[in-house]
């Protein structure tokens, strides 16, 4: 710990999680999920702890302020939304994108129109009725709450002529309601535009979203005990990620030596596991001719490489999902901070 953390009397990491929506529950089930448990007193208490990994103290803010909590420094690390990241970051921003894709939170920040707006079913479409608008003296209305983000997309596109409205809460109704001619708006399936009389426009996709976890680089090195910390969370995150598409699949299967089991199983590559099977001798006193085999195998393959083992005379086939699946190192932690910033 750095002077400075003793003399603030703060944890040595702090990690920030959204205090609302459906990235609250989301979230503390996927720390759950990774081995992490967020201890929080009460619904009212603004911080907790993880008691897996002692020396971590966890915030909970708005997920609108997440970022900004990881640029000032009030916190190392943080898991929001990628299109708040993208909104709300400064332009010189200290909050780096660690892990882009937690696997939750997912959505799409997209463009929708009115369904009576018959000839208007692309972006081309809405770039004609912008200069439409302009030659008659008008200004397209859209409204959004990411106007960082949809100025973007459009400018890079050729659209020049609108106008941005502010909105807060359920902007469905802007375009009804006459204060907006459209919206931009996020959208996990679709069904309350659909249910408001709108449609997404062709290519008015903006941004796919989801979760991810952003960090202060600066924040972290200062401190090699706050570094410590966050290699454990990075790598308990990256190896649950990781293992979440696989299950380890065990069997017996009787043969007259390693290699002539394993030629079995390899005779179908691609049920032949990650690396290949791991092939051991099972030691039983009557029959000395049976060989244990391990693989991992996605969860997509696993009923077919049961067959296939069963095709290959295995008994005693046995499936459990992984919790963890470690690289040799972490790939993310490597590429922000090197392998000895802990050692």
């Amino acid at each position: 710990m750095t002077n400075q953390d003793q003399n603030n009397g703060q944890s040595p990491l702090r990690i920030v999680l959204p205090s609302d929506g459906e990235l609250y529950d989301s979230t503390l089930s996927f720390m759950r999920a990774c081995g992490m448990p967020v201890s929080r007193p009460n619904a009212r208490r603004y911080t907790g702890s993880v008691p897996a990994i002692p020396g971590v103290e966890v915030l909970f803010q708005r997920s609108g302020d997440v970022t900004q909590k990881v640029e000032e420094g009030s916190a190392e690390l943080g898991v929001t939304g990628l299109d708040r990241v993208l909104e709300y970051r400064n332009d010189e921003s200290r909050a780096a994108v660690l892990i882009e894709d937690l696997k939750f939170g997912r959505c799409e920040f997209v463009m929708a129109v009115p369904n009576s707006w018959m000839d208007v079913t692309s972006l081309s479409d809405l770039a004609d009725l912008a200069l439409e608008f302009r030659q008659e003296g008008k200004q397209l209305r859209i409204a959004t709450k990411y106007p960082r983000l949809l100025r973007s997309y459009l400018y890079e596109r050729g659209i020049n002529y609108f106008t941005l409205v502010p909105a807060s809460g359920a902007m469905e109704a802007a375009p009804a309601a006459g204060y907006a001619d459209l919206i931009a708006d996020l959208t996990a399936t679709g069904v309350t535009l659909r249910e408001n009389e709108l449609k997404t426009l062709d290519e008015g996709t903006i941004l796919a979203s989801q979760a991810c976890l952003i960090a202060n680089p600066t924040s972290l090195s200062a401190s090699r005990k706050a570094l410590a910390l966050a290699r454990s969370i990075i790598d308990l995150m990256e190896g649950h990620l990781r293992a979440e598409p696989y299950y380890r699949v065990t069997a017996n299967v009787r043969g007259t030596s390693p290699e002539d089991v394993s030629s079995t199983v390899l005779a179908r590559p691609d049920l032949a596991g990650l690396r290949g099977p791991t092939v051991a001798r099972v030691y039983n006193v009557q029959e000395q001719d049976w060989y244990n085999v391990s693989l991992l195998i996605k969860k997509a393959q696993l009923l077919e490489a049961v067959d296939h083992l069963r095709g290959c005379g295995a008994i005693d086939v046995a499936a459990s999902q992984l919790s963890y699946l470690f690289n040799g190192h972490s790939k993310t932690y490597t590429a922000l901070f090197g392998d000895d910033r802990t050692t």
